[in-house]
């Protein structure tokens, strides 16, 4: 085990410096950069800058510099001093944007974790252990439900019902009197308000798809050969779920921390562009499309950090929590 942790370590540090250096690339290839498309905005507006002005803006920005000399400036800071260098779009330091929005997004995802699973695992169980009953008709027909409806379409849906029919606006995270108002217990009551809806939108298709994951790998060991052995034994129906085929019917979810550790930090990015939600979404979203690419380059940077870091997680959990999963 010890050897395949080491072996797994040094991969993910190979693994995290192609990607930094394939995800700089990317947000490079489309033609032109954040200065050109600046200058062609104001053009359009009417409004010219002079030269001395481009040629400073350029300096600022490194686009006199080589793109290796600038990749390996921004790596190097990053690995040395934490410093993910100065936004174009914002003029500020990137670790300060981020600062600013990853509490709200981080609070958002873990909220939404704990929403799905609290739901998709009793639920999963129940209808497997009762088969083709009216609810395992329900949680089925929930299920596919779940799965097609787009959850920025459900967030349009929601935000419409509840200002028509109740007047209660739904978008943002804090009410217009609390939004620029210092931290109260107020305050707080007004932000869990407003993460209710968030919250069961990003959710819903996980809990859907998650119920439809349990019940499905819950029937196929039900189906086994020791499922049957320990109940001639005598051992407890609860007993023998919990300890045999429930057990096994998470692995698919502890398989996927790898998903949810990147998703804690992006969000859903649709959805929270859709609701107006602070979060760290909407900033690299913007941040593509106006090619700031130390701000772009550095949240993508730490999603795929994160993502690597989830992967080792889920291999570690599946093995403390199956013991017939071995690593070489």
């Amino acid at each position: 085990m010890a050897r395949y942790l080491l072996k797994r370590f040094f991969i993910m540090i190979v693994s995290l410096a192609a990607m930094s250096f394939i995800s700089f690339v990317i947000i490079e290839l489309p033609p032109g950069d954040y200065l050109s498309l600046t200058i062609r905005q104001m053009e359009l507006r009417g409004e010219r800058m002079d030269e001395a002005r481009i040629e400073s803006l350029k300096v600022e920005y490194g686009y006199g510099e080589p793109f290796l000399t600038r990749y390996t400036k921004w790596i190097t800071g990053i690995v040395l001093r934490g410093n993910f260098g100065r936004s174009f779009a914002w003029r500020e330091p990137v670790h300060m944007l981020l600062a600013r929005r990853l509490p709200y997004t981080i609070i958002i995802s873990i909220c939404t974790i704990l929403f799905t699973y609290l739901l998709a695992i009793p639920i999963g169980i129940y209808s497997a252990t009762h088969q083709y009953s009216p609810g395992d008709y329900a949680a089925t027909a929930f299920g596919f439900i779940g799965l097609a409806i787009p959850s920025f379409l459900l967030a349009l849906f929601l935000m419409y019902f509840f200002y028509t029919w109740f007047g209660i606006p739904v978008f943002g995270l804090f009410s217009e009197e609390f939004r620029d108002a210092p931290w109260s217990w107020a305050k707080v009551i007004d932000l869990m308000q407003h993460l209710i809806l968030p919250i069961v939108i990003t959710g819903l298709a996980g809990t859907a798809g998650n119920i439809r994951t349990i019940r499905a790998t819950m029937l196929d060991e039900l189906r086994k050969d020791y499922v049957e052995t320990a109940r001639v034994k005598g051992l407890a129906e609860t007993r023998l779920l919990v300890k045999y085929p429930a057990r096994v019917a998470l692995n698919p979810l502890w398989s996927t921390i790898g998903w949810l550790l990147p998703a804690i930090v992006s969000g859903s990015t649709i959805v929270d562009v859709v609701l107006n939600l602070p979060t760290v979404g909407p900033l690299l979203l913007g941040a593509l499309k106006s090619q700031d690419m130390y701000l772009a380059g550095s949240i993508v940077f730490i999603l795929t950090f994160l993502t690597l870091v989830g992967t080792f997680i889920s291999d570690i959990v599946l093995f403390v929590s199956d013991p017939r999963i071995r690593y070489e």
